[in-house]
């Protein structure tokens, strides 16, 4: 009986799946920004992160984990990232985030939006993220920062289990190799403030809708400039043909000339500097 004891205490713990889990609460966000934001970073960090398939990104998906060997309730926040994970597992994609199968791999950074409705971000939220490991917490709270008596942006750094506001925005985080701070931008056609994601050099990485201005833009500076070009040269070649034609001696009249290449005769004369 004693043996039976323990040979089943040395029995691997049986972990549920991603597939037995719920994907998150069902709880509604207060307003469509909580949605926005972070579906603003995935979107940017889609086109820096282009070639790259090492990193998830997830919004508002549950994270699984053990905390001194026990399943934890799920975190929900409104986006994370994790790096050195695959970028997508299936055609279907992650349910959830469970750390057992995800190679015991903590998101990096992990985003609270605070709405109208406080859901702990400051206290409990946080102490359960740095037992989860997660190096860096940031919490967003552009509306009801002066309520909670709390800055609009604080991001936290974790050091030695401990969470340590940092002061500088936009804050560089080199194990992302990405700084995170707030911006004005353009996004679904909304001009407002945003998170961003920031270069080391501070500038902000614009959105999906700037790039594509960006790019209309290049683009018709592109066409204009092949237009003057074409025209310049258009030119060039009927100033030769119009000197040509008056020095053969032919005879030509400035009216004849101008029929055929197409000019009037007083363009004519000012290419003959007769005007």
């Amino acid at each position: 009986m004693e043996q039976a004891n323990m040979v089943h205490s040395q029995l691997p713990l049986r972990l549920p799946t991603s597939e037995e889990l719920p994907c998150s609460d069902d709880t509604p966000v207060d307003n469509e920004l909580q949605n926005h934001i972070p579906n603003l970073l995935l979107n940017t960090l889609d086109l820096i992160w282009r070639e790259r398939r090492d990193w998830f990104f997830g919004v508002d998906m549950a994270i699984y984990y053990l905390y001194q060997e026990e399943l934890q309730p799920a975190l929900i926040p409104e986006g994370f990232l994790s790096i050195g994970v695959p970028r997508s597992t299936s055609e279907r994609g992650r349910l959830s985030y469970v750390l057992w199968e995800e190679n015991e791999i903590p998101p990096v950074l992990a985003i609270e939006i605070v709405s109208q409705n406080y859901n702990d971000e400051y206290k409990e939220k946080k102490e359960k993220y740095a037992q989860l490991g997660v190096k860096y917490y940031l919490i967003y709270n552009p509306d009801y920062w002066q309520r909670d008596q709390h800055q609009p942006f604080e991001l936290y750094h974790l050091e030695q289990g401990e969470y340590i506001l940092q002061t500088a925005e936009p804050y560089w985080m080199p194990e992302i190799g990405l700084g995170i701070g707030r911006g004005r931008g353009t996004y679904i056609g909304w001009k407002r403030e945003w998170l961003l994601w920031y270069d080391r050099e501070g500038n902000a990485y614009p959105t999906i809708e700037e790039r594509a201005e960006q790019y209309r833009q290049k683009t018709e500076q592109y066409q204009q400039q092949r237009a003057e070009t074409a025209e310049k040269a258009l030119q060039q070649q009927q100033e030769k043909i119009v000197t040509k034609l008056f020095s053969l001696g032919l005879g030509l009249s400035i009216e004849q000339i101008a029929t055929a290449c197409n000019l009037s005769p007083t363009e004519v004369r000012v290419i003959l500097g007769q005007l």
